[in-house]
């Protein structure tokens, strides 16, 4: 995909969102940032669970985009994970698309500006 002339990742995590899998999934961000990616998705679609350190993780790999210029979306949060963003705050602080679909219809509204 490209966001005039930018790059486009997604990175699908899966099963239950926790400290190993939020580690595998900072290095995947740090990898597709350093080789130029300017937008990265991250599509919780098969994400069941996501725990305190995997929200920490989202977190880290939100700030690692952020420190190298890039953006880092969400889509298809879970139920158990939307509450969790609701009440730390942090859908305050993540751009959430609310499925990959709503995600590609505001990329090409975007691209049409």
């Amino acid at each position: 995909m490209k966001l005039m002339d930018t790059e486009i990742k997604v990175v699908e995590p899966s099963g239950i969102l926790n400290n190993s899998v939020a580690s595998q999934l900072c290095r995947e961000v740090n990898e597709v940032i350093q080789a130029g990616t300017r937008l990265v998705l991250v599509d919780l679609q098969a994400v069941t669970f996501i725990d305190s350190s995997g929200l920490g993780g989202l977190v880290n790999a939100f700030k690692l985009a952020r420190a190298a210029g890039s953006r880092l979306v969400l889509c298809s949060v879970c139920d158990q994970a939307r509450m969790l963003f609701e009440i730390t705050g942090m859908d305050q602080i993540f751009e959430i698309f609310p499925s990959r679909s709503e995600f590609d219809r505001a990329l090409a509204i975007a691209n049409l500006v």
